[in-house]
């Protein structure tokens, strides 16, 4: 302590420390603990008495070395590819993916938009880009990219809800509620969704199902909704009846329908058709096999009575 009390227990005429020729003495001042280390090494080397360690020389080099890899890395725009392979060589390689929240989209469409390479470094990892390129993916609505130290990346996806499907000419999409369209239909569990033909049909087919799901038992009957003329709609059921609706009274049309198929199994009849567009009849088209029997029964000529012989009085 009497070292670094510059001024105690010497004479007036006594020399206090000095850094380079110049004297560092003041009166009753202790140094901090931190700054009493170097100081007492610069004084050393001031006063000659300082030696270096074994290898400094080496040291330095390998240091100053390094630093003008790393700055001229950095002027070449290449420094993220040195962080990348030393972190990634030093523990922190990504080596595990985990993926949340898909239904639709595969892992492997999500593992390719992240870029991995098998030496990539989390520490150098871009999980903002990697977030922006899952976003995306057709089906993906929301998307968030986590690093999980020290090797592990957690992807987290919402995905867009399907509403139906959405016939034009040859082509099926899946589409939202909205009627923007997903991705073109690739079969499974989409083929469960509703069937929407012709232009016109998304905007409008939200207010309508509603009004056919009232009815469940002729909901579930309903393989196709078919708009005409952008003006109505035809329903195709499941054993090939179709349903012909007004432009207006919608509404009516299918409560007539849903209660002349309970009273007399309508729907259940060798038909063609139901034609409800005329709001004072319904009009039935017979099945093509229907009609020719029909139409059989009508030329068939009916056995005519004998005469009874006329009685005179």
């Amino acid at each position: 302590m009497s070292a670094l009390k510059w001024g105690q227990g010497k004479g007036k005429g006594a020399a206090g420390p000095a850094l380079f020729g110049l004297p560092l003495s003041f009166d009753h001042f202790v140094l901090p603990r931190l700054l009493r280390r170097p100081v007492r090494i610069l004084a050393r080397l001031g006063e000659g008495e300082f030696q270096a360690p074994r290898f400094s020389a080496a040291i330095l080099s390998a240091v100053l070395v390094a630093s003008s890899s790393a700055y001229g890395a950095y002027l070449g725009g290449e420094i993220d590819g040195v962080v990348q392979g030393i972190t990634a060589r030093t523990g922190f390689a990504v080596d595990q993916v985990k993926v949340v929240g898909n239904r639709q989209t595969s892992e492997i469409d999500i593992l390719d938009r992240l870029e991995l390479d098998g030496w990539t470094s989390l520490i150098g990892f871009n999980a903002e880009a990697a977030r922006e390129r899952i976003s995306g993916l057709p089906w993906i609505e929301v998307a968030a990219v986590r690093k999980v130290y020290p090797h592990t990346l957690e992807v987290r996806v919402e995905e867009r809800e399907a509403f139906a499907l959405w016939q034009q000419g040859d082509e099926l999409s899946v589409i939202e509620k909205d009627g923007a369209v997903i991705a073109p239909f690739s079969g499974g569990s989409q083929t469960q969704l509703p069937l929407l033909v012709g232009s016109g049909a998304p905007a409008k087919a939200p207010d309508f199902l509603v009004k056919v799901e009232k009815y469940p038992e002729l909901a579930a009957r309903v393989k196709g909704y078919i708009r005409i003329g952008d003006r109505r709609w035809d329903m195709r059921l499941d054993n090939g009846v179709t349903v012909k609706l007004p432009e207006d009274g919608e509404d009516q049309a299918i409560a007539a329908l849903v209660k002349m198929d309970k009273d007399d199994g309508l729907l259940s009849r060798d038909i063609a058709a139901v034609d409800m567009r005329l709001s004072d009849r319904v009009v039935v088209q017979l099945s093509p096999e229907a009609a020719t029997q029909r139409q059989a029964a009508l030329n068939e000529k009916p056995k005519g009575l004998k005469r009874k012989p006329e009685t005179k009085i």
